[in-house]
């Protein structure tokens, strides 16, 4: 017959319940339950919460409590050096196989010879190793999660102090869930959509024709040559070859506080909402200026670099514009896109098609220029294909 769990237990999952739910902090939930277990005699000195994420940059992030100091996040990257470490985890130990649960006794060496991990938490005082596996549904992404406890006690873990962690393990799995599911939307509409944008959508408008009025500086940018590029050239060197240059474009916008609405081939749309739109000063001008100016040191960069080897380059042109837009979604019933729309928009990439003739890499439109304090020369005023009056053109000095 099974024993009912102690109370301080009963608690403990209410609490991590309650948690969970009020709070999407991995930090204050992992913390408040390893306090918990600490103060009534359980001899915690390491626990880690592993997860799987679906980011660009990481494969997955580990969550590690210390006794003796704070918390702290470490994040493993996409590659063969995250595939060998896993490769000799004890994750990868027990899902081969099959099992939910393995404990190394590491203070006799146990599993040290096999598991970097553990020998040098050996090294560092540890004596008994813990590991506990909970899988989730098959049907998404987020497989399971893997929970670690490590002791320093001389002797390791008692079974009664297994025995105890081992009864909150599908209550903290459930909360873990919870919030690796947030973390997943947050992070895949962070990477599909933009931060911003992102966060709209996660807080509900989703609606087709939803949307605001803003006034925003607007980027247009776009590689010159890359059509002809991708004739001749093999495609998955020109897919890499595009990568560098959108980065080398698209990391100053992040940086300097704007969203890039949308990749368009070898181009993109990136927008900087404005507080303040009547000033002489804007700061979203301010922002776009600069960025477009370290977007076009970076692209020049990547084609000295690529001449010293032989390889084609990408010229990059920028148009840059300010003016009032629909921030919101269009599209079908069932397949939206969250993006801007307006004469403003359009008007822009009209100008980035001048860049050529005119022989500038960056054109700035009358609208920016006025709000912008860079020094700039006045190139007179152009027609836009389908705007009726001639707006005035200037580029950086």
């Amino acid at each position: 017959m099974k024993l009912r769990p102690p109370d301080k237990v009963i608690k403990l999952a209410d609490w991590i319940i309650r948690t969970a739910t009020s709070s999407d902090s991995g930090e204050l939930l992992l913390d408040g339950i390893c306090q918990t277990l600490t103060r009534s005699g359980m001899p915690l000195w390491r626990v880690s919460i592993a997860v799987p994420t679906i980011d660009p940059q990481f494969r997955g992030a580990v969550l590690h409590w210390w006794r003796d100091s704070s918390i702290r996040i470490e994040t493993a990257a996409h590659g063969a050096e995250t595939d060998e470490w896993f490769r000799h985890s004890p994750i990868f130990a027990l899902q081969s196989r099959g099992v939910l649960f393995g404990r190394w006794m590491i203070e006799n060496g146990e599993g040290c010879g096999a598991h970097p991990i553990l020998n040098v938490l050996r090294s560092e005082g540890g004596t008994d190793y813990a590991m506990f596996l909970v899988d989730f549904s098959p049907s998404t992404f987020v497989s399971g999660t893997a929970i670690s406890i490590a002791t320093d006690r001389e002797g390791g873990f008692r079974e009664d102090d297994l025995a105890c962690f081992r009864e909150i393990v599908p209550t903290l799995g459930l909360a873990i869930y919870r919030q690796i599911l947030l973390m997943t939307a947050t992070q895949s509409l962070d990477s599909y959509l933009g931060r911003m944008t992102g966060a709209k959508v996660l807080a509900g408008e989703v609606a087709r024709g939803q949307g605001e009025m803003i006034y925003a500086a607007i980027l247009f940018a776009d590689l010159s040559g890359f059509t002809r590029l991708t004739d001749r050239e093999e495609s998955m060197d020109v897919v890499r070859w595009l990568n560098e240059h959108l980065e080398a474009i698209g990391d100053p916008v992040i940086e300097n506080g704007g969203e890039i609405l949308k990749f368009m081939g070898d181009g993109l749309l990136a927008v900087f909402p404005a507080k303040d739109h009547d000033g002489q000063r804007c700061e979203a001008c301010e922002a776009a200026f600069l960025t477009a100016i370290e977007a076009t040191r970076r692209n020049d960069t990547i084609n000295a670099r690529r001449e010293r080897t032989g390889n084609p380059q990408l010229a990059l042109d920028v148009a840059l514009h300010f003016g009032e837009v629909v921030y919101g979604n269009v599209g079908t019933s069932r397949r939206l896109d969250f993006t801007v729309i307006g004469r403003a928009v359009n008007e822009v990439s009209r100008i980035e098609r001048l860049c050529d003739e005119l022989g500038f890499h960056v054109l700035i439109s009358g609208d920016f220029a006025k709000r912008c304090s860079a020094r700039l020369k006045s190139l007179g005023a152009f027609k836009l294909r389908g705007v009726d009056l001639p707006k005035p053109l200037f580029a950086p000095e």
